[in-house]
């Protein structure tokens, strides 16, 4: 299914709503998605992030795969 269909499929059945909440949870939603702005990062705070994770990783601070799909099974 493309994207263009799979929008006017979700129209319709927004329009069947009619519950008030759900209708501003959705509102919500969408100015939440339309709100955010990336930015790029700077190459120093780039480096800094991986200079971080570096140390994180030589100190033991990290979790395996397979430590976090356990926690979200």
């Amino acid at each position: 299914m493309d994207l263009q269909t799979r929008k006017i499929e979700f129209v319709q059945e927004f329009l069947k709503l009619q519950s008030e909440e759900l209708i501003a949870q959705f509102e919500n939603l969408l100015k939440k998605e339309t709100n955010k702005k990336l930015k790029p990062m700077s190459v120093i705070e780039l480096n800094s992030r991986i200079d971080q994770s570096e140390n994180d990783f030589k100190n033991g601070k990290f979790k395996s795969s397979s430590e976090l799909l356990s926690k979200y099974k």
